[in-house]
């Protein structure tokens, strides 16, 4: 048997080239990536299944931050006031964000 896929598949497991790859990743691309969410939900549901609650916590902070901040980002920045659409937006999503991380972190025991 042939087994050179073996080694070129290693290849790409080298700290260089995984230092490249990061990189050269986008956060804002993604989160419209079907493969990406796909296996991020996997991850999830898996964190969840095995009650590893501080993971999954971690988990929806990070991706629910970079996607409130693209979603503001894609709506403009400008600030009118006080009463701003986008501001009221972030805010918002931030409080939501840090209460669901509040309650699987320190509410949610099982």
């Amino acid at each position: 048997m042939n087994f050179s896929f073996v080694s070129k598949w290693m290849n790409y497991l080298e700290t260089e080239q995984a230092m490249e790859f990061l990189g050269n990743l986008n956060i804002g691309d993604l989160l419209y990536n079907p493969w990406f969410l796909g296996a991020l939900a996997l991850i999830s549901l898996i964190a969840l299944y095995f009650r590893r609650y501080a993971f999954a916590a971690t988990l929806l902070a990070l991706t629910g931050f970079a996607a409130l901040v693209d979603h503001t980002l894609a709506r403009g920045t400008s600030v009118d006031g006080i009463m701003s659409n986008t501001l009221l937006i972030f805010v918002g999503g931030g409080l939501v964000l840090i209460f669901i991380v509040i309650y699987f972190l320190f509410i949610r025991h099982d």
